[in-house]
């Protein structure tokens, strides 16, 4: 049975609203829920634990509409996407490579989708620590999700922000509430601590209500080695070596083999398995999925049951072209599409190609979408141990592991293809924006890897300077971080611009 996350709002945040009322007061209120009065059953604790998993989908929803997520500003940034449906100020800072104003309001939900779920995973933990109500293996279990979640979210605030606020423990009282900026360094070293302690919580490798999995750790810690390897800490050889001796523990675990189609990656019967290490959560009629709908051909073509919705992406025409004649990611309804019956009649429309990874077909007879969302895929872990593995060899490798790994990925695109008896950096780095593409992945990429993408001369080139398809203007060291957003910046002391960051 899958599990859908239920909402719980931020119980630390509501001890911060009553604190100060506490002291005239004479009694305490009796309907309020602080981490004082919560926790007290096993039923609480799980609607905690399901609470902070629910901040894995904020940054997924659209607050006034289709196509108005923030989360498509990762797709934006690296400039292989269009946008049929015309965008506003806010998206257009991402889609042209405008200067990033710290006003814009999809910096300012990305900085919120992760630091209210790191506050309620900072009182879970605190509370699970504490706690009397469970077996210590139970304890463990959920201690190790909830470091997972708290690592997952600091990993995305650190890639995208620089320094940020570091912070562990719950917020009680209104005077923990500014922290200054934390090193890099630091940030990634709470990262990496909370990920082992996931390893050694007794998680199993697969779970089938889909909550956080041995797998999941080991992926994501993977993830984490090869961007520490990378820019910005530039740790080097030894960390790219890290990650591809964890990618393979995920890889060798077997637990993970990928699809043999690429429409089995869309089934519901798939949800939480096998290439699917890690997914998030949803259900139609309550915790919805927006992608289908976002990624509709309107205007060009209204196609859905929901007429006027869609236009969120689509490939940039030169990064569709970059494909090699006969992949059959582009085989028509694999990766995209470039035709379908229009929803209630026969006739065909043709169109330029659109993103199919996300189609729901049950949202096109009920007019609701609730298809987990790709998180973490094997095939992108399989490319990451090639890719480690390569950069400890010097650019080239003949090491087998990596080749299978590679060819994995590369086969069931080119299936006619053989297997090559070495493959080198830009091989696989290409790979990833062929097999990735549109999920939320290149961005991060690119700025690990300080690289790009020419599709047009087919090349991996130096990110900076290189002007992307769909941007007025090539990448400069500015465009590698996001602001600290205005609100931020204008409600804590320590985060304005000017001020020297905590060593």
């Amino acid at each position: 049975m899958t599990m859908k996350y239920k909402i719980l709002y931020a119980l630390p945040m509501c001890a911060m609203l009553f604190a100060s009322c506490q002291d005239f007061l004479q009694e305490n209120p009796r309907y309020v829920i602080t981490s004082d009065n919560y926790y007290q059953t096993k039923e609480q604790i799980d609607a905690a634990i399901y609470g902070a998993y629910s901040g894995l989908d904020d940054i997924y929803v659209g607050a006034y509409g289709v196509a108005t997520s923030p989360l498509f500003a990762l797709d934006y940034q690296p400039g292989y996407a269009t946008r049929p449906r015309d965008a506003a100020f806010a998206e257009n800072q991402f889609l042209f490579l405008e200067t990033l104003d710290p006003n814009n309001e999809y910096i300012n939900n990305w900085w919120k989708s992760a630091y209210i779920p790191i506050e309620n995973c900072n009182s879970v933990i605190a509370n699970l620590n504490k706690t009397k109500l469970l077996e210590d293996a139970a304890k463990n279990r959920l201690l190790g999700e909830m470091h997972f979640l708290r690592a997952h979210f600091y990993f995305q605030l650190v890639r995208l922000f620089g320094e940020v606020p570091l912070k562990t423990s719950p917020t009680t009282n209104l005077n923990e509430v500014f922290f200054p900026k934390s090193s890099q360094d630091s940030i990634y070293d709470q990262i990496v601590a909370d990920l082992k302690f996931a390893e050694t919580s007794g998680l199993v490798w697969e779970d089938l209500p889909g909550r956080a999995n041995l797998g999941a750790v080991k992926s994501l810690l993977a993830k984490v080695y090869i961007t520490m390897a990378g820019y910005p800490l530039q740790k080097g050889t030894s960390y790219y070596q890290l990650a591809y001796t964890k990618a393979n523990e995920v890889i060798d675990s077997n637990k993970y083999p990928l699809f043999a189609k690429y429409a089995d990656l869309r089934k519901v019967t798939n949800e939480n398995v096998k290439e699917h290490i890690f997914q998030i959560q949803r259900e139609s009629e309550k915790f919805g999925n927006l992608l289908h709908f976002c990624y509709l051909p309107y205007p060009e073509k209204k196609i859905s049951i929901q007429k006027g919705v869609g236009g969120a992406m689509k490939p940039s025409k030169a990064f569709y072209d970059s494909y090699a004649e006969g992949d059959q990611r582009i085989a028509e309804k694999n990766y995209y599409y470039t035709s379908a019956v229009q929803y209630g009649k026969t006739t065909i429309s043709t169109f330029d190609p659109f993103i199919y990874k996300y189609w729901d077909a049950d949202a096109e007879v009920t007019g609701k979408a609730g298809a987990n969302i790709w998180a973490i895929r094997s095939a992108d872990i399989m490319l990451l141990a090639a890719e480690a593995k390569a950069y400890v060899d010097g650019g080239t490798t003949t090491d087998t592991k990596a080749i299978d790994a590679y060819y994995l990925v590369r086969h069931r695109a080119m299936p006619n293809e053989a297997k090559p008896i070495s493959i080198t950096l830009d091989q696989v780095q290409k790979e990833r924006y062929w097999e990735l593409c549109y999920e939320f992945q290149t961005w991060y990429d690119m700025i690990r890897t300080r690289r790009a993408f020419d599709v047009v001369n087919g090349t991996m080139i130096n990110l900076l300077d290189f002007k992307a398809p769909e941007h007025k203007r090539a990448f400069i060291e500015a465009d590698l971080l996001f602001p600290i957003p205005l609100e931020e910046q204008q409600t804590n002391p320590f985060l304005a611009v000017d001020t020297t960051t905590a060593k």
